[in-house]
């Protein structure tokens, strides 16, 4: 009895110490841009990943991206690079930074800021068009969203 106690005690205790997601403001950026630690302490899905990178009102990558591998989603867009063999070309820290926020490896580049939730300059309420209500804003991806991203592009290899 006292055996099954203690076993429920340090199960609750331990539920308590679950890793919390990354707070934006707390995301630790390499020199380069690469983020070593997930954002999350779980692994992403890729096939949610997949989901999120083709959906409009989500990451909406393929208005910028091609992907050959996801030839279902129309209208795949030319302003940015193919990311076809993506995951060969980065490692998995390398395209967190990415995904997160693009800027901290590339100075300048269109691509939005994915895990960001402050120092914008002209914010805007995710994709509806409106102006932002919040600050500071909400990503605009979760932490686990942009785990689930980086899951699908470790998997588009040459």
């Amino acid at each position: 009895m006292k055996r099954a106690i203690l076993t429920a005690v340090c199960l609750a205790a331990s539920a308590g110490f679950a890793m919390a997601d990354v707070d934006p403001a707390d995301v630790k950026f390499e020199d380069g841009g690469a983020v070593e630690a997930s954002l999350t302490g779980a692994a992403g899905d890729a096939a949610q990943g997949r989901k999120i990178i083709g959906s409009k009102s989500l990451g909406n990558c393929v208005s910028c991206h091609a992907i050959t591998e996801m030839s279902d989603v129309p209208f795949q867009g030319n302003v940015g690079p193919v990311l076809d063999g993506v995951g060969s070309r980065w490692n998995e820290a390398e395209l967190r930074g990415i995904v997160a926020n693009a800027k901290k490896t590339y100075e300048g580049t269109m691509m939005p800021s994915f895990y960001k939730s402050t120092g914008y300059i002209r914010p805007g309420d995710a994709y509806t068009g409106k102006a932002a209500k919040s600050d500071p804003m909400p990503p605009l991806l979760s932490a686990q969203q942009i785990e689930d991203v980086v899951a699908y592009l470790t998997t588009l290899k040459d």
